[in-house]
């Protein structure tokens, strides 16, 4: 969220200075300037009615418009029009006072804000599966637990928040949604003590199937189409979604590298098969996909596969890709490879996967590792060894 944040400071940042630079080449003598979520008109004004000051200084103006696409259209025709009352000896405080310093503020609804929130969350964004997942799940939903009515503030804020069960996932997603959503609306809150302590690491390992129960299973599925679905699966760690993500034409023409598109969650990257045995004896080649709906988000594709699963009484899906990851450490793919391949940055990638690694991973790993002919021989000291041996 935190990303989000500073992507939109950026962006007002970039249109700011290109207003202010034509306003500059015109002369007008005026400046745009950006508080929290709100426009201001600054320059050389005399001093308010009010004012005990005798000459002319620096002062702002607020215009009451947020900062919006629409808002520095406006804002920037507002500070040509104080420009030209300057220039022409005609400005006049008085109708500049009425401007309230929040543009229909006590009227905006939550529900409102919301829409203006969704707004500029695709502007700054391709509009495709992976954002409207993205902004479902993580933003709409926690969103949906506000008082739509109302106007937002720290205490519907913090209401929210505290009906979530503390130092789990939901409240850790609940506090950065709002957090977000109360910078857009300039309303001061500090949610950070509230975010508590959930990692993926404080997650209870799942049972995971062997590799021979995974192989078997395969053999046993009867549709042809989920049974190549099941093997993707299961040979390259895909999430549920990206099956239906990649790379149909090279898959068919035998690359076994696979391609996953930029609708997938987290973009376009590669997949090497692990293993690679599995890309023929599974016949990966021969794409045959089932009638789903492509035409959906990616959290509903991935539901309908779940759903398929569950009903044909085979563990959830995820499972065959936390079984990829633990495969891979266990054939020694550096672990920041592993994470690339799946879509993960290598510190989430060792939070998720690292506590699932058994004795039995570890001690076949030792032994692939002690058992290479290029790996480091133990020290021989000359002369110590015999002499130890002698006195035995």
């Amino acid at each position: 969220m935190s990303r989000l944040w500073g992507l939109w400071i950026r962006l007002t940042d970039v249109v700011l200075t290109k207003i202010n630079d034509r306003l500059k080449i015109a002369q007008t003598g005026v400046r745009i300037e950006q508080i929290s979520n709100r426009l201001y008109l600054r320059a050389t004004l005399p001093p308010k009615p009010t004012s005990t000051k005798s000459k002319p200084y620096q002062q702002r103006i607020a215009l009451g418009i947020y900062a919006s696409n629409e808002g520095f259209k406006r804002a920037e025709a507002e500070a040509r029009l104080l420009g030209g009352l300057i220039a022409c000896k005609n400005f006049q405080w008085e109708p500049y006072l009425k401007i309230p310093a929040v543009e229909s503020r006590e009227a905006e609804t939550i529900e409102n804000l919301i829409q203006r929130f969704e707004n500029f969350y695709f502007d700054t964004r391709d509009r495709n599966h992976q954002s409207e997942t993205t902004w479902t799940i993580d933003y709409w939903r926690v969103f949906q637990k506000l008082p739509q009515t109302e106007i937002l503030n720290a205490a519907n804020i913090l209401k929210a928040i505290t009906a979530t069960i503390p130092d789990t996932k939901t409240r850790k997603r609940t506090c950065m949604a709002l957090s977000a959503l109360a910078r857009f609306a300039g309303v001061e809150i500090n949610l950070k003590p509230y975010k508590g302590k959930y990692s993926p690491r404080l997650v209870t390992p799942r049972d995971l199937p062997t590799d021979t129960t995974i192989a078997k299973v395969f053999y046993e599925i009867e549709s042809e189409a989920w049974r190549w679905v099941y093997g993707m699966l299961a040979t390259y760690g895909l999430r549920n979604h990206e099956v239906f993500r990649l790379d149909l034409g090279s898959l068919a023409s035998g690359n076994y590298i696979i391609s996953i598109s930029d609708n997938s969650k987290t973009g376009s990257r590669q997949v090497w098969p692990c293993y690679p045995e599995w890309f023929e004896e599974f016949d990966l080649q021969n794409v045959v996909l089932p009638k789903v709906d492509l035409n959906q988000s990616n959290r509903a594709i991935g539901h309908v596969v779940t759903v398929w699963f569950n009903r044909h009484s085979i563990f959830a899906p995820y499972n065959l890709r936390h079984c990829w990851a633990i495969r891979t450490l266990v054939f020694g793919l550096d672990i920041s490879l592993a994470a690339q391949q799946m879509g993960h940055s290598a510190k989430v990638h060792s939070e998720l996967y690292h506590h699932w690694i058994s004795q039995q991973h570890h001690q076949r790993a030792f032994d692939l590792m002690s058992g290479k002919r290029d790996r480091p021989q133990v020290p021989q000291i000359l002369g110590h060894q015999k002499a130890v041996k002698s006195s035995d």
